[in-house]
């Protein structure tokens, strides 16, 4: 008996080929999926997306409110219908800000169906500013210390509204948040330098640490809250400070890297030059003329820059510690360079310990002491603009100044020229500016300047320096409109230290200072807040800002 082999068509290398059986068909499932997409806010975006679906629908419910788990029948009865054959982008409006929602998608086909879901948040809704009350005027600036009013704002956000609230319905246009205080830790964000952890401060009890255990952002609160408020908010920036010490501690980059030593100002002393560390300086400067210090400076401004909404920087402190400053081998060598020769300083430039000022009195003469002091305003000249390149390449918008003192005449000893280019400083100050001083002001390269007219309560009206009116009229002469907006004013606290004058005296000048010094440059500028806070003398403020607005 013989075997039989069945085989199927083969091809023509004899292979066989098989044949699978037919299969019953089987009926694919419906399905659906969700992919977000933008959200505002009030509504959300998302992209649905059916397969195998006769019917298809979504649903979108507040996650709060959603407490069970929703069918697919669920939703394709209460949900809206959409095109069950293709892809679509579809909406939910309508919704709350800052809300989380659940969005459901459903098919279904014949008596099959099937559900997805995500989760999705509304943002926040843009801030519209409030409507300015009475007539507009031009900026009125008040300043914020950083330590003076931390034990209010370090951990309270509903102290700065209502703070902040004060100073607008005072009048206040423009609030300067310090957010690098004198020990150069800082108050905003940035990897170049640690957040502040505590700062010193005067209240009832004393002089006391003020700790900041807060985690939210210090600046971010101030521009969220401000521009709530329909104020503009600037960052005023300590800059060539690195550290402090006092009572209650030691605190800086200066302090805490030793590595660092050599970025401090060297200062020349009655015993010799002496590293600022090492003195009995309780505010530790950086040397302005140190290539790594400039470096580090403009890092931190690019990261104070990269807040989009912030109105503007003002750099304080932007300067040589003082007269004595500063004497490192980096920065003589340069100086040797500059003038081409050798240079024995203390019999060249200035003598041992020189703390006083240059007049006709002078009983000495000193070979390069006019040049040194061009050298030094161009070093600061220079680093402002390399301070000003480096807030423009993140932020082209921010405004870019700085605050100064308005005692130009004497102005020189912290190595600053803050006149326009076209101020012809030696004509007026033979006797300590060069023919090319004028060179190095640096008022065209500022979007705004706060001046520090910082005369006595009896000081309010005059022409000359050490009367509020005079320093606001006077750095207009020597600015000669290369900033476009300067605005000067006092300091309304520091500024009877004999205590020659009355409470009253002393409110009726808040008022007065306000349209004495608007009306001499461009805009008003006070210090500080806490000064207005601790004397509940805001209505003084108030009543001056009001009369200049009358006369708009």
């Amino acid at each position: 008996m013989g075997l039989v082999a069945t085989m199927a068509a083969c091809s023509e290398d004899k292979t066989s080929v098989y044949e699978y059986p037919a299969r019953p068909d089987v009926e694919p499932q419906p399905a659906v999926t969700l992919t977000p997409g933008e959200a505002t806010h009030n509504s959300l975006e998302f992209t649905l997306t059916p397969a195998n679906a006769e019917e298809c629908s979504f649903y979108c419910i507040e996650t709060e409110d959603d407490d069970k788990q929703l069918s697919a029948g669920e939703v394709i009865a209460l949900g809206q219908a959409v095109n069950a054959t293709e892809s679509g982008t579809y909406k939910a409006g309508e919704l709350y800000d800052e809300t989380s929602y659940n969005i459901y998608a459903a098919v279904r086909k014949g008596d099959k169906s099937s559900m997805t879901a995500i989760k999705m948040e509304t943002k926040k809704a843009p801030v519209t500013p409030a409507p300015p009350t009475g007539p507009e005027t031009n900026p009125m600036y008040i300043w914020v210390d950083a330590a003076a009013n931390f034990p209010d704002f370090a951990n309270d956000q509903e102290k700065i509204r209502r703070d902040l609230t004060l100073a607008k319905e005072t009048g206040f246009t423009d609030i300067v948040v310090d957010v690098r205080p004198t020990n150069g830790d800082v108050l905003f964000q940035t990897s170049h330098c640690d957040q502040v952890a505590w700062l010193g401060a005067w209240t009832s009890n004393g002089y006391n640490k003020i700790t900041r255990t807060a985690e939210w952002d210090y600046l971010g609160a101030f521009i969220e809250i401000g521009h709530e408020l329909g104020l503009r908010i600037h960052a005023g920036f300590n800059t060539m400070v690195g550290g402090n010490t006092s009572s209650l501690g030691s605190q800086g980059i200066l302090v805490r890297d030793s590595s660092k030593k050599e970025w401090a100002t060297v200062l020349n002393t009655s015993n010799g030059f002496v590293n600022t560390l090492d003195s009995d300086e309780t505010t530790f400067f950086f040397n302005p003329h140190h290539p790594e210090v400039q470096e580090y400076i403009c890092n931190l401004l690019k990261d104070l820059a990269a807040y989009e909404e912030l109105d503007g920087i003002i750099l304080d402190r932007g300067r040589y510690d003082s007269f004595m400053s500063d004497c490192s081998e980096l920065t003589l060598e340069a100086f040797e360079e500059y003038v081409d020769e050798s240079v024995d300083f203390n019999a060249d430039v200035l003598p041992a310990g020189f703390t006083g000022t240059i007049d006709a009195d002078m009983p000495y003469q000193h070979k390069h002491l006019k040049k040194w002091i061009e050298f030094r305003a161009k070093t600061i000249h220079d680093l402002m603009t390399l301070a000003k390149e480096a807030v423009r390449s993140v932020n082209p918008t921010v405004k870019f100044g700085v605050y100064v003192g308005g005692w130009y005449s004497t102005y020189y000893d912290c190595g600053v020229n803050w006149a326009g280019p076209d101020y012809n400083t030696a004509a007026d100050f033979p006797r300590w500016a060069t023919a090319d001083y004028k060179n190095y002001g640096y008022a065209d390269l500022m979007d705004h300047m706060l001046i520090g007219a910082y005369a006595s309560p009896g000081g309010v009206y005059g022409s000359s320096e050490w009367t509020m009116q005079g320093f606001c009229s006077l750095a207009m002469t020597r600015i000669q409109g290369a900033c476009p907006l300067v605005c000067g004013g006092p300091d309304v606290g520091n500024w009877d230290a004999n205590d020659k004058y009355t409470d009253e005296q002393e409110y009726e000048a808040i008022t007065n200072s306000v349209k004495a010094c608007y009306d001499a440059c461009d805009g008003y500028f006070l210090f500080d807040m806490i000064h207005l806070k601790k004397a509940d003398t805001w209505s003084y403020a108030k009543a001056g800002i009001d009369e200049v607005k009358a006369g708009l």
